[in-house]
């Protein structure tokens, strides 16, 4: 597997749980990054995730972990508030 490095792309570091993590997603486990390819629904809101490496990892409902996320096109600022409005 090849090294995950940020590219041109603004990132930000965010929390994640199995409700919210992403395609995409860099998550640092045992001082390796990997990258999220794939996810796959589980019983009781656990996810599991297949990494590029073809690893997989299975996230708890409760599970918290911290991933780096790239912003996909757009502002930087709206990519990561909530969808609902703020007033």
């Amino acid at each position: 597997m090849r090294g995950w490095a940020p590219g041109p792309a603004p990132a930000s570091s965010v929390e994640i749980t199995s409700a919210t993590v992403q395609r995409g997603d860099v998550i640092q486990i045992g001082g390796h990054s990997c990258r999220v390819t794939d996810l796959l629904q589980l019983p009781g809101g656990a996810k599991r995730l297949c990494f590029e490496s073809g690893e997989l990892l299975t996230m708890h409902s409760r599970s918290r972990l911290v991933a780096v996320r790239t912003l996909r096109g757009g502002d930087a600022g709206r990519a990561f508030s909530p969808s609902r409005h703020r007033r």
